[in-house]
């Protein structure tokens, strides 16, 4: 029993010890004004560098968004430059008459050169190797024309075109069957 009560007093006296050095926490002691300040500066001094860091990081990452958007646009009207230059229209054998694929084909590039309008196209004919040099070049003229002449009906002024004839010296196909004549028939657009 004694020593029940040995260890009953034991705990009254190491509690209360125990919670008297602990609830009694050192409080920080003030320094000196003069530390106080130089520590409040180096804070803010660091608060300010951390801000222009941020800073700079956004304005290099803007700079890139606008460098991917401006070669995006580059990339994009480049695109549509080759489309522009690179769907030729075809013609029937002997033929300067305008097909109604190739009128369709003539409205897209009215509305391409409507929205560049400091653009200005060379429209140039070609033949197949059939007939004469000089009924082909002559031949070549009137799908220049023609294709020339549908643009101005839809608004493109001439002085944006220039229509020229190659006749039958520039093949795309230098086949001498009918699957080469049909693609040399055609009037070529290059952008100047």
């Amino acid at each position: 029993m004694k020593r029940k009560l040995w260890i009953v007093a034991a705990l009254f006296l190491v509690v209360p010890g125990l919670l008297f050095t602990v609830s009694c926490a050192k409080k920080k002691v003030a320094s000196e004004p003069g530390m106080m300040q130089e520590e409040s500066e180096a804070a803010k001094s660091a608060a300010e560098k951390a801000r222009e860091e941020e800073l700079a990081r956004q304005r290099a990452l803007e700079e890139q968004r606008l460098k991917e958007a401006e070669e995006a646009k580059r990339k994009m009207i480049a695109e549509e430059r080759a489309r522009f230059e690179n769907e030729d229209i075809y013609f029937e054998f002997d033929s300067a008459t305008l097909l109604p694929m190739a009128q369709e084909i003539l409205k897209r590039k009215a509305e391409y050169l409507k929205a560049n309008p400091n653009l200005t196209v060379v429209i140039e004919g070609h033949c197949d190797e059939r007939g004469t040099h000089e009924y082909n070049l002559a031949l070549g003229d009137r799908r220049a024309k023609s294709a020339m002449q549908f643009l101005k009906d839809l608004g493109i002024p001439a002085s944006r075109m220039v229509a020229i004839s190659y006749g039958e010296e520039r093949p795309v196909d230098p086949g001498h069957n009918e699957e080469a004549w049909a693609k040399n028939r055609r009037a070529h657009f290059v952008i100047q």
